[in-house]
């Protein structure tokens, strides 16, 4: 009897802490979450980003909204701040099943998909146009986002970092050539992904 008595006595304690570790979770969880789209923060997507790269299959994203000063500054930060949400909720659905997708300050993104049956191309061309559709809260904003992006197996010498600057270099090479349109840019993103170097001021994550 004693000994029943002390596990009934000790259920509460041991209940409260599984109730107080599942809500410190939820606060560590919410922390990494950027707080205006929902996606992961630098440093939580990093990490996640990180353990993608062991599939050789991974592909590297990086995104930005073309001319976004000019949103602001013509309709108002708070029509900028829906279409950075809108924006964020559209990559995180075209990076599923299994990818990871994280807002690195401002308007740029960045993302690491696996791409289980080579069709990364067809993927971003359309995640493109998707990204550029106006947001139901604020048709009249009409905008692009460019898009650059490389695969982990071409470079398997870089970490993410790298493969960051690679991407960021893709992406302004589809920014300079999307007026041949998005196919051309998604293409020669990817292509123009393998020059070494990167634009001056940019910073690809730790």
């Amino acid at each position: 009897m004693n000994a029943l008595a002390a596990l009934v006595a000790a259920v509460p304690p041991v209940l409260g802490w599984a109730l107080h570790a599942r809500w410190l979770h939820r606060r560590l969880t919410t922390a990494r979450r950027d707080p205006l789209t929902g996606l992961w923060t630098r440093d939580a997507f990093t990490r996640r980003a990180r353990r993608l790269l062991r599939d050789p299959r991974a592909v590297v994203v990086l995104a930005d909204v073309d001319h976004f000063k000019r949103v602001n500054d013509v309709h108002g930060h708070a029509a900028g701040d829906a279409l950075l949400a809108a924006i964020a909720a559209r990559l995180a659905h075209g990076t599923t099943p299994g990818g990871v997708a994280g807002r690195l300050g401002g308007d740029e993104f960045a993302a690491v998909l696996i791409d289980r049956d080579g069709t990364a191309a067809d993927r971003l061309h359309t995640l493109t146009r998707i990204l550029a559709r106006p947001v139901d809260t604020a048709p009249d904003i009409h905008t692009t986002v460019s898009l650059g992006w490389v695969r982990a197996a071409d470079h398997p010498g870089d970490d993410l970092s790298a493969l960051l600057r690679r991407a960021d270099e893709a992406m302004y090479a589809a920014k300079r050539s999307g007026r041949s349109g998005p196919r051309r840019a998604v293409r020669l993103g990817r292509l123009l992904g393998s020059v070494a170097g990167r634009r001056p001021g940019r910073r690809g994550a730790a």
